[in-house]
């Protein structure tokens, strides 16, 4: 194989699609080709340019995921799924199987969460093949068993992080911590902690703010990729 894994991200929220095809084009080997909203445009962009993957939400505003997913697979188009969806229905997970999902990620999740299942999908088409024997299939199909989403630190809530991390990033200028926790509804103390989880999972980067009088405020800025 050879080239990037092209995804297209089927997202209705789109402060979530922009934030996914931002973390798509974090992970190295893949790279997100467009960001599309509804299953009428997922189709036509299929049509227009080849994808490998789909990174789909299964609530989109004029069809329900895995029926998109059917209709995709009836016209011919190959494309693997990683469904994204809130809903813990293991009838839905049952059937998407049949429908090439080949992971779920639950909403809320975290960069380091979809990173784990884009990596573990990778390993999955590198194994691609035809096997030589039970073992062979078994390391295929292994690769595809995430663990559960990466911890965070305790204290630390993976809604709230979600919001810390889209406020800071629609800020370009940066931001102090009591500026984060205006515009996120925390205290000023709990805006800094997950800020200053950003810096230490290398997602943003803080500098001392000099005023004209006091001590100097952090302020913390987006490192965009």
């Amino acid at each position: 194989m050879t080239g990037p894994i092209r995804v297209l991200v089927v997202e209705d929220d789109p402060v979530a699609a922009d934030a996914h095809v931002m973390y798509v084009g974090r992970v190295p080997g893949f790279t997100a080709v467009g960001k599309v909203h509804t299953g009428a445009q997922a189709r036509r962009a299929l049509d227009r340019t080849p994808v490998d993957l789909l990174l789909l939400d299964l609530h989109l505003p004029d069809t329900h995921g895995l029926q998109l997913a059917r209709s995709l697979r009836a016209a011919g188009h190959r494309a693997d799924v990683i469904a994204v969806t809130s809903a813990r229905d293991l009838a839905v997970v049952r059937e998407g199987v049949s429908l090439g999902v080949v992971q779920y990620v639950l909403k809320p999740f975290t960069f380091a969460t979809l990173r784990d299942r884009l990596i573990r999908y990778a390993e999955f088409r590198a194994a691609a093949g035809e096997a030589s024997g039970q073992d062979e299939v078994d390391r295929a199909l292994a690769a595809l068993r995430a663990p559960g989403p990466a911890a965070l630190p305790k204290g630390l809530s993976a809604p709230t992080l979600e919001r810390v991390t889209v406020t800071l990033r629609d800020h370009s200028g940066g931001l102090t911590a009591a500026r984060a926790a205006e515009a996120v509804g925390i205290s000023r103390i709990t805006a800094r902690r997950y800020l200053e989880h950003l810096v230490e999972t290398g997602r943003a980067v803080r500098a001392p703010q000099y005023g004209t009088v006091g001590r100097p405020e952090l302020r913390y800025r987006w490192v965009r990729s």
